[in-house]
């Protein structure tokens, strides 16, 4: 199969490129950007982890159109013009018209995993609230904007991931609802961004914590932009650890519903991805100077756990 670019959406590349070459370019993306999440995809069967890069570059593209160095020098008009573009675009993609090899995989993906654009749409949004929002008020609204940027994810991924067979026929009253375990995944894996990048944050004026918790530990954003560790920001972050892995613990539940190819993958991303958050402890709190990472050997240790604990039902 050859995937005809278009130069009015170029994606990757403008040279035609076999559906495999394109895949093989989100795995490489992949790799290059999110290198926990990427190797938990290693564990999933080669048709569902070629799926979950795809739909990883999709969320890049669309994270880009915000973040991006170019995405800065651009006016919140150009930016809201870029979203709408790449909106209109999402939909003729999902209604199977292909400009680009993204479009391409993205397409093979819905063919092999028929899911809803709802997800997708709602990630769109939620950059949207990127261009006038940078602060808020409360965790509630904190939480609106988690959903949208990550915990779509979750709902983009559980078609491919899939539910145990076990379970497709048992009463959903007494089991977990895999979506809200699915959105419940995301949404801790941004709290756990947003807590190891608020020294980034800050430069690009933004502050995702809530302003509801900086009063309630007395820590200012002059202190926050200053970068001030001091007793109050370690008790605000102590705060914010505690919520990031309360969501996590929500998540797992459904990922004991998942189809037996995709609990270890999904058990090891949660758990080091998780392990963010032990990093920034170790750290004494302090992301303003530092990055938290979970390091190369942690992640070879966690890969058999996470199996044992896959394997538990």
């Amino acid at each position: 199969m050859k995937i005809i670019n278009s130069d009015q959406n170029p994606t990757m590349t403008k040279k035609p490129l076999s559906l495999e070459d394109a895949y093989e370019i989100c795995r490489e993306e992949t790799a290059q950007w999110a290198k926990t999440f990427y190797l938990g995809t290693l564990l999933l069967p080669p048709i569902k982890r070629r799926a979950i890069w795809a739909i990883y570059v999709w969320c890049r593209r669309t994270d880009e159109l915000m973040d991006s160095e170019e995405a800065q020098k651009r006016s919140i008009t150009e930016l809201s013009d870029r979203l709408d573009q790449w909106e209109e675009h999402t939909k003729e993609v999902f209604k199977g018209k292909i400009t680009n090899e993204l479009d391409a995989v993205i397409a093979d993906t819905l063919n092999i995993f028929p899911q809803s654009i709802q997800p997708y749409l709602d990630m769109i949004a939620g950059q949207r609230m990127d261009l006038n929002k940078n602060r808020y008020e409360t965790f509630e609204e904190l939480k609106i904007y988690c959903y949208r940027v990550a915990g779509t994810v979750g709902l983009m991924t559980q078609g491919v991931m899939g539910i145990d067979p076990a379970y497709t026929s048992a009463p959903w009253s007494k089991c977990p609802d895999p979506s809200e375990a699915a959105i419940a995944l995301g949404i801790a894996n941004q709290l756990t961004n947003i807590l190891r990048d608020v020294g980034e944050d800050r430069g690009r004026g933004r502050i995702y914590l809530p302003q509801e918790d900086l009063k309630k530990f007395n820590y200012s954003e002059e202190d926050l932009m200053a970068g001030k560790l001091n007793a109050q920001w370690k008790e605000l972050m102590k705060f914010q650890l505690i919520r990031a892995r309360e969501w996590f613990a929500r998540s797992e539940e459904g990922v004991r519903l998942l189809s037996s190819d995709a609990r270890w993958p999904v058990w090891t991303s949660l758990r080091l991805y998780r392990g963010i958050l032990d990093s920034i402890e170790q750290l004494d709190y302090d992301v303003f100077n530092n990055r938290a990472y979970v390091n190369k050997w942690m992640k070879i240790l966690d890969i058999p756990i996470s199996f044992i604990i896959s394997q538990a039902r």
